[in-house]
């Protein structure tokens, strides 16, 4: 096996794990914690922690997820005006939305790299999580994403240029 396709499998299993695996186990404890929350909340005492850890868990399961999302094209879309067009006019549009998003997003990458690297002091309140951690995902998020709607911009402007579109 070459080195191009050791990196391609190694790539594609990170990505599998953060895109898949990583939500569901944001979700299960999510849930599970939350159950303990209820719990404790009307039988015992009232719990601190859960609502630090539920709020950080979404955020790890939201971003994430949405980049699961991504892969296979499955975010809510309102599509009315755009169903309601020929399919050249379609690509242009994926084009031209698919532009503002990957420009969108990696003008976003380096200031939130700063901010992400700069919340390393400040630590949760109840479970002391430093910040970048819990803050953490929207880098993979934004990296991701990139990659993705990069790829769908390159695969519709070689529609464009080869007259499929």
């Amino acid at each position: 096996m070459d080195k191009k396709n050791i990196w391609v499998r190694v790539g594609s299993i990170i990505l599998e794990v953060a895109e898949k695996y990583v939500p569901a186990i944001a979700f299960s404890s999510l849930f599970i914690v939350f159950m303990v929350q209820v719990f404790f909340r009307y039988f015992l005492v009232p719990l601190t922690w859960p609502l630090e850890f539920t709020l950080m868990a979404f955020i790890w399961l939201t971003l994430f997820g949405a980049c699961y999302a991504q892969r296979y094209r499955s975010h809510v879309v309102f599509s009315l005006l755009y169903d309601k067009n020929k399919p050249r006019t379609q690509l242009w549009m994926r084009i031209a939305g698919n532009t503002l998003l990957v420009i969108s997003f990696c003008i976003a990458l380096y200031p939130s790299y700063k901010y992400v690297t700069f919340m390393n002091f400040k630590k949760s309140d109840v479970l002391k999580i430093p910040m970048n951690i819990a803050f953490s995902p929207y880098l993979f998020f934004l990296v991701i994403m990139i990659g993705r709607l990069g790829y769908d911009l390159f695969t519709d402007l070689r529609k464009l240029f080869s007259g499929e579109g």
